[in-house]
């Protein structure tokens, strides 16, 4: 069965994903470390954690995707992988260029075979069509970019028109 998804489909959504990074990355700055480290009462506690969570997400999928494995030895959605703001950002922003290259050599064959992968959230192995892994990992990124918006704005940061059609081509 073709892959109702194609490269170009990922193509967008990864250079999507790296403009959004950047715009959220950016206007973190304007929060110190301990207000991006505040327990916000959200799911991974503050803005940091849910960026740390988000990069967590990316390293798992790619990593499987890519390497077979998750990279960065991440083993659960709690891991907590750089306390240092200016390091998650160096790795988010690498992370994102590997992304964005990887979707350019994504293959319809490659979209429509079957992947198997073992889940951190149960320990289960799984098996998916890749197109719908692939859909589900640009899908996470949006849906915890979309918490770090409203923590954000709840700081007095506003960061913008979130939306793809407003992405510079």
């Amino acid at each position: 069965m073709q892959a109702p998804m194609t490269a170009d489909y990922a193509i967008r959504m990864a250079a999507y994903n790296r403009w959004m990074n950047e715009k959220i990355y950016e206007s973190c700055t304007s929060l110190n470390d301990v207000a991006r480290k505040e327990d916000r009462r959200a799911f991974f506690s503050s803005i940091h954690g849910t960026l740390n969570h988000l990069l967590f997400g990316d390293l798992a999928w790619f990593g499987r995707f890519r390497d077979g494995a998750p990279r960065g030895g991440v083993t659960s959605p709690d891991n907590q992988l750089y306390e240092d703001f200016d390091e998650l950002r160096r790795a988010r922003a690498a992370l994102d260029a590997e992304i964005e290259e990887w979707a350019s050599t994504l293959t319809p064959e490659w979209l429509s075979a079957p992947f198997t992968f073992e889940s951190m959230v149960d320990g289960k192995t799984r098996t998916a069509s890749a197109w719908k892994l692939v859909v589900h990992m640009f899908n996470h990124q949006t849906h915890h970019r979309g918490q770090l918006t409203t923590l954000l704005s709840q700081a007095g940061v506003d960061i913008g028109t979130t939306d793809l059609t407003f992405m510079p081509e």
